[in-house]
């Protein structure tokens, strides 16, 4: 039974590694919502193709902008935060009482 709680803590560490990666993805996004990157950049369109389907998501279902300031990354934050709390926290206490 401890490989299952094993198995369930690795992919709680997983989960929230992931989690803080999108957050620092959502974060240069929002940076370079500020300057006037190269748009044929690589990295930028990397950044833009991981981002625009989620943010676009909340810009349909909430009005998130406020006098032309986009505060759909804040509750793309809120989220994470929720996730990392209730999800990951929920399997790491299920992972560890399973061992």
């Amino acid at each position: 039974m401890f490989i299952l709680g094993n198995f369930i803590i690795a992919l709680a560490t997983v989960m929230d590694y992931i989690l803080v990666l999108y957050m620092w993805i959502v974060i240069a996004r929002a940076v370079l919502s500020w300057v006037n990157p190269d748009p044929y950049n690589a990295i930028v369109r990397i950044i833009y193709n991981l981002t625009e389907p989620v943010l676009y998501q909340i810009r349909n279902r909430l009005p998130v902008t406020f006098g032309g300031i986009d505060l759909s990354p804040i509750v793309i934050f809120l989220v994470i935060i929720f996730l990392q709390k209730f999800v990951v926290t929920s399997l790491y206490v299920l992972g560890r009482s399973i061992v």
